[in-house]
């Protein structure tokens, strides 16, 4: 019984030695593949993205540490973009649930859109809806509950408890199903609403986007999912969707 015991003492302790190895970034999971989830990014080049409003991918984005990089283009300063907003170019997409891994340098900006609807000349922002992401201790654009990360930007807070420091990694969950729209970040739901509804003609009339015609008009019931580029160096990896019925 005795040296039953010393095995299993021995054992438990090399099972506690041996590292638990999360999963390979930019890599799907037999259980999320039979869900139906496909990458949007590979890990390793740009492959299906190119500039809004353009063909090919702007200069300031490179692939870094398995995540896809924008930083601040030359010429430029901190919180001044390059034009370098991207879309996803290969399909449009209706109704799906989206997750993005991201990480944001000190003072970072950036954002997540979806519904992207490409109007010449005008940035990525004018006729889409845009989930924040920023450093929320540092970032100039922190005065505002719903400027701050995972929030419904200008419209809906996030809860920023929710939100890891500058430097870390999160996941934001973006889920859109015949209008009805949640954020969950880092595990929590922390944004929930209505498009194309009384409650969001309210948000739009409410922000700085009541005078957008892209919104007036009516935001797209489908379109590109897209990253701006505003300026800080912030990261993605972990790009991945899934449709919808």
């Amino acid at each position: 019984m005795k040296k039953l015991f010393k095995s299993f003492l021995i054992l438990s302790a090399i099972a506690m030695a041996i590292p638990c190895f999360a999963q390979t970034p930019n890599t799907l999971t037999k259980k999320e593949k039979k869900a139906g989830w496909e990458l949007l990014f590979n890990g390793k080049d740009f492959s299906g993205w190119r500039q809004c409003n353009g063909t090919a991918m702007p200069a300031n984005w490179v692939i870094e540490d398995n995540a896809m990089k924008v930083f601040t283009g030359e010429g430029k300063k901190p919180g001044q973009g390059a034009n370098g907003d991207i879309l996803y170019q290969n399909k449009k997409f209706k109704n799906f649930e989206l997750s993005v891994d991201w990480k944001a340098s000190k003072m970072g900006n950036s954002g997540i859109f979806y519904y992207v609807r490409e109007v010449p000349g005008k940035p990525i922002y004018y006729a889409a809806p845009e989930v924040q992401v920023l450093d929320n201790v540092d970032a100039t654009d922190n005065k505002l509950a719903n400027h701050l990360a995972g929030s419904l930007y200008d419209m809906l807070p996030a809860d920023p408890k929710t939100v890891n420091p500058a430097g870390e990694w999160n996941t934001i969950v973006i889920r859109v199903k015949d209008g009805k729209v949640t954020h969950t970040q880092n595990g929590k739901k922390v944004v929930e609403y209505t498009l194309w509804s009384k409650e969001w003609d309210d948000l739009v009339a409410n922000s700085k986007f009541k005078n957008f015609p892209g919104f007036t008009e009516g935001i797209s019931k489908e379109g590109y999912i897209g990253l701006q580029d505003h300026g800080y160096p912030i990261w993605f990896r972990n790009i991945k969707i899934r449709e919808l019925k």
